[in-house]
């Protein structure tokens, strides 16, 4: 009796002595060792800039390097990947998204080699942005009635740009798509910059973009006119471009996300550590510097957030299997 009264009793002492332990490596997190914020897609885009947004403001808070690393490819698969296959220590985060952790898991559910929800943790929500549909302004179309009524008239006929299939922008379309019944085409590129550089020189008729960076820019600017936004809501950015839903397709909503994920096995004092830290810093002057490129910011607890992404993965299975867009 008195033996297993010792063992428990140093049980005990073992996991107090590790919750020490692990809450005072929290209080110095990161220590002055560099993080490395993972990014599924190339220089340019919406995810990047945000991440680079991320990683100065964090930066600055903990008086350590953050490093942007961009892994493209695979609709954003190989960087979260990576992510979940890192060491559970809190120095590798990736930006998730609603590509990289929604609709990707929705497209390649049986080649996934991780858990999109199982394997993560959800620290830092950091906000919403909508998707915008462009076209030249040399185009005769002046609102999105307009152009689906032209596609109606000349299926096929119409091309549309997006940053590569399967992501959120691309899928957005296929879900107007399906709403409106018309038939335009689409045409991936690799990256959200290569087909916003087409749309502004007339290259391509219309393009659809995350609004975050410099599509924003491109419609304020003139270089492209701007159709719609697939929110539900207009853009404070943007107040005279109408939603989707008040341009002539009722009940069209699709808002993309931003958030910081990381390991899920990574220990809970960090990850409170992390979450506490991105409230602190989407608080402050980032809060403005996000808006600014059309984000909403949007806080959440880590459990709300993990809520929302399965959420959404349901929400993108049915719009990908109706597409056919399913990998193998």
């Amino acid at each position: 009796m008195k033996s297993i009264t010792c063992s428990i009793l140093a049980g005990i002492a073992l996991t107090v002595g590790t919750v020490i332990a692990q809450n005072a490596v929290a209080q110095n997190y990161p220590a002055g060792k560099p993080v490395r914020i993972m990014v599924g897609y190339a220089p340019g885009g919406g995810v990047d800039t945000t991440a680079r947004m991320m990683a100065q403001a964090l930066g600055e808070l903990w008086g350590s390097n953050v490093l942007v690393e961009n892994r493209p490819g695979a609709a954003g698969n190989i960087a979260t990947e990576a992510t979940a296959k890192a060491a559970p220590d809190g120095y590798t985060l990736v930006l998730c998204n609603i590509g990289s952790h929604a609709i990707t898991p929705a497209r390649f559910s049986k080649r996934l080699t991780y858990d999109p929800v199982g394997d993560f943790a959800f620290p830092i929500k950091i906000g919403g942005v909508p998707n915008i549909f462009m076209v030249h302004p040399s185009l005769p179309i002046k609102t999105l009635q307009n152009y689906i009524d032209y596609a109606r008239k000349n299926p096929g006929k119409l091309n549309f740009g997006s940053s590569g299939v399967g992501a959120s922008p691309h899928l957005s379309i296929e879900l107007l798509k399906s709403m409106t019944k018309i038939d335009i085409v689409h045409v991936p590129y690799k990256g959200a910059a290569l087909a916003l550089a087409d749309a502004m020189s007339g290259h391509m008729e219309s393009s659809v973009g995350n609004l975050a960076g410099a599509p924003l820019a491109a419609v304020k600017a003139g270089r492209v006119r701007a159709l719609g936004v697939t929110s539900a809501v207009r853009s404070a950015q943007l107040p005279d471009v109408p939603t989707f839903a008040e341009a002539g397709v009722p009940g069209y909503d699709v808002t993309g996300w931003y958030g910081l994920c990381t390991q899920s096995k990574v220990p809970q004092p960090i990850l409170a550590k992390l979450h506490a830290d991105g409230a602190k810093v989407l608080s402050g002057p980032l809060k403005k510097r996000l808006e600014d490129q059309g984000i909403t910011v949007e806080q959440a607890t880590p459990e709300q957030f993990a809520a929302h992404v399965k959420s959404e993965i349901a929400k993108w299975t049915k719009v990908v299997i109706d597409s056919k867009l399913e990998g193998d």
